[in-house]
């Protein structure tokens, strides 16, 4: 079998993209993907295979997220290791349907890539299990207090008491998450880039200023996760020959 490393694997699924979807906008995309509900309320159902999830997040996500899906501090690229299955069922579902905007993404999702609602629970159910960080990207340690305040007030309602998420809301984890990406999400939903961003959210953060938005992403970006965290050092067993020194270049 030929061996790949994360950048050849990088751009061999950016090509497989270019072909799914003949490289047109995200307009285009959304007539040939598959209706985004009816592919999301399926793979709800389904049963996850968790070993075709591994073998997909070790085909597909590890590039960019990273061999243990703690994505790339500083850099735009999210963790997703722990994050709630069906939140990230509805955020890939949304990503085929061109509901949300991002380049890479969208090579990695299209039906060539992942072939239906089986794959993406499998790898929705494979990531979710996987333990979080334990070196997040945090905010400042001086805000922590005055965000807390502020994420109760006017967060936990949705993402629940400590940033744990909903699943019946499909609000997802945020405790724990990278700080920059953290305050990158914010803004995308405040101005509507983030298409399918909850409207009462992007409604109601409207009026947060600059300061208040710093001191809730540092609150939540150093709260420690309910989800398992794994200690120091600690390699994914699934994902072995790996170059953890490979970074995929910066998101802006």
């Amino acid at each position: 079998m030929t061996h790949f490393t994360p950048r050849k694997r990088f751009v061999v699924a950016l090509l497989a993209g270019a072909v799914a979807t003949g490289g047109v906008q995200a307009e285009a995309f959304k007539k040939i993907a598959p209706p985004h509900l009816k592919e999301f309320e399926k793979a709800l159902r389904l049963k996850p295979d968790i070993d075709n999830g591994r073998r997909l997040f070790r085909r597909i996500c590890s590039t960019c997220h990273g061999p243990e899906g703690w994505g790339v501090p500083a850099s735009g690229y999210p963790e997703i290791a722990g994050q709630l299955k069906d939140v990230i069922i509805k955020q890939l579902a949304d990503f085929r349907a061109g509901n949300r905007d991002n380049p890479i993404m969208n090579a990695f999702v299209t039906p060539r890539v992942l072939t239906g609602p089986q794959d993406i629970a499998d790898v929705a159910a494979y990531v979710s299990q996987l333990p979080m960080s334990p070196r997040n990207e945090r905010g400042f340690a001086l805000r922590i207090e005055e965000g807390k305040k502020l994420y109760q007030k006017l967060c936990a309602d949705c993402h629940g008491d400590r940033g744990e998420g909903d699943p019946k809301r499909h609000a997802p984890r945020i405790q724990g998450q990278h700080y920059s990406y953290l305050m990158r999400q914010f803004n995308w939903i405040r101005n509507g880039y983030r298409r399918n961003a909850n409207k009462k959210m992007q409604e109601q953060i409207q009026n947060i200023t600059s300061s208040e938005q710093v001191a809730i992403m540092s609150y939540l970006s150093n709260l420690k996760p309910d989800h398992p965290v794994a200690p120091e050092g600690w390699h994914n067993p699934d994902i072995t020959g790996y170059d953890r020194s490979w970074r995929p270049a910066k998101l802006r």
